[in-house]
């Protein structure tokens, strides 16, 4: 198991950060309606909660400062240029985590104060999860390295029991042992990969 640090993270939060601009790019706007298979939310419903919560989200839980309230209560999706507003945002989240001062001591979360590098394996995962959901929802891939996916099979086996209990993952999905280390993953947070 590797321990949560800036360079076994970061790595994986730049890679991930450019495949979620990639797959937002590939949204088209025929397919916002349509339901994404994550409850009863619909692409765009997805598509706003993934953008805000891994771009502005992580940049302002990097910078330790509050993020608006309005972020979360607007459409993003209603700019046709959406999806380039999200790969700058996501360029600019992913540089303010680049400092290493950023991935001492804790976050207040508001409910908790939480070690750094936890926070990011966190928003980090929630970009890979949910952007897999989208590329799912939209006829893509979501596609990760073999690093990442270890790193995001670690991250949803320490989380995903508290999740469930916050509703944030379903029940896992049956996958075999010797199934893909993404598919695992995928499938321990309640996603199915098939």
């Amino acid at each position: 198991m590797n321990e949560l640090r800036m360079d076994t993270v970061y790595p994986y939060l730049t890679e991930s950060a450019a495949e979620g601009a990639r797959v937002a790019a590939g949204v088209k706007p025929d397919r916002l309606d349509a339901a994404s298979g994550c409850g009863g939310w619909d692409v765009r419903t997805l598509v706003n909660h993934w953008t805000v919560y891994t771009s502005h989200g992580m940049e302002h839980r990097a910078l330790r400062t509050k993020m608006p309230e309005e972020l979360t209560a607007r459409d993003l999706t209603a700019d046709e240029d959406w999806a380039a507003t999200y790969a700058a945002d996501l360029d600019r989240a992913v540089a303010a985590w680049a400092d290493p001062a950023v991935w001492e001591g804790e976050i207040d979360l508001g409910f908790a104060q939480q070690p750094a590098p936890e926070v990011a394996a966190l928003l980090w995962a929630e970009l890979v999860l949910h952007g897999w959901d989208v590329a799912r929802a939209t006829g893509q891939e979501f596609r990760v390295s073999d690093g990442a996916a270890a790193l995001l099979l670690q991250v949803v086996e320490a989380n995903a029991e508290l999740y469930r209990q916050y509703e944030g993952f379903a029940a896992p999905v049956d996958m075999a042992d010797d199934a893909p280390v993404y598919a695992r993953a995928l499938a321990l947070s309640g996603r199915d990969p098939r």
